[in-house]
């Protein structure tokens, strides 16, 4: 194990982002106010922050032979990103097509993850050296689960702190949570885990100890505005949101926040430090537009901090 390595088991997918006045109706075409092309993925944007912020971090995933996974390449190493990467001539790299709703911002989207949907629980045994090596392991949804249990298994095997983002919401088995010594829902994703209202800081705590019940160590629940609640080993406490200036876009939020905490974790820094810290990495990215492209390197976050 070593200090400041983190293994993050996710996917890219290039964002392909559409404003309009509103969604065509079947066979019609209408005439759009803009379009952005970047790159995306909760864990491919997890993996770009931490690598700002001066991590070495390895990214395990799959990506297509296209001008997509060229993209992803180049913004990995652009961040410093090592890949661990399988590319799958068969498949194609992922995309998301998102339609914004220009008077109020509303959005739908549809997200083909091609080579990401192929990863599979081989993929993280031809890399458990790499985990194994690791200070910190992270994983989130968007892979198939099993892809996902497997990689905490073998973290969890070597000693390695678990980071599980469970982000797309979705069920999950008491035997899965218990392999997250972090489990880092937002209130939505908390409140369709424990089964309860996630509305009040009270009810934020009751679902946290719930999870908690259910086998996770330590719950980091993020809670926009108002940062983050740090439940778990007898302690309780809301770490605050830090504010870095007027909010432009959240869109990255949830992952900068994430590789800000694993980065600090992997650096050794205790819980409640960590969470500031990812607390500060997401204050800055909501200042910006975009998601891998809102990440903030160390030392932005470092001035803020003070």
């Amino acid at each position: 194990m070593n200090p400041n390595r983190v293994a993050i088991l996710g996917v890219f997918v290039a964002d392909t982002a559409f404003r309009a006045e509103r969604m065509p109706r079947m066979g019609e075409t209408i005439l759009g106010r803009s379009f952005v092309l970047g790159p995306g993925g909760k864990g491919s944007n997890q993996a770009v922050a931490a690598g700002l912020l001066g991590a070495d971090v390895s990214f395990i995933s799959r990506l297509g032979v296209d001008a997509f996974a060229e993209m992803a390449l180049e913004t990995w190493r652009a961040a410093g990103v090592t890949p661990a990467v399988v590319r799958v001539p068969e498949s194609y790299t992922g995309a998301a097509y998102i339609f914004i709703e220009d008077g109020t911002g509303d959005n739908a989207i549809i997200i083909a993850p091609g080579a990401g949907a192929t990863i599979s629980p081989a993929d993280l045994d031809a890399h458990a050296g790499l985990i194994a090596d690791a200070a910190v392991f992270v994983t989130q949804l968007e892979q198939p689960l099993e892809a996902a249990v497997r990689g905490l298994e073998i973290a969890r095997a070597n000693g390695v702190t678990t980071l599980l983002n469970p982000a797309p919401a979705r069920e999950l088995p008491d035997k899965v949570l218990a392999l997250a010594d972090y489990l880092t829902p937002n209130e939505t994703e908390a409140a369709e885990l424990s089964g309860l209202p996630v509305g009040s800081l009270d009810e934020a705590r009751a679902a946290a100890e719930r999870l908690r019940e259910r086998g996770v160590g330590t719950v980091v629940m993020t809670l926009g505005a108002r940062g983050a609640l740090l439940h778990g080993h007898g302690r309780s406490a809301v770490v605050p949101a830090v504010s870095a200036g007027a909010v432009v876009e959240t869109t990255g939020a949830g992952d900068a926040f994430n590789g800000g905490f694993a980065t600090a974790l992997a650096r050794g820094l205790d819980a409640a430090a960590a969470v500031r810290f990812g607390c500060a990495v997401a204050g800055i990215s909501v200042t910006r537009a975009g998601a891998a492209r809102s990440m903030p390197t160390l030392g932005e976050v470092e001035a803020l901090l003070g």
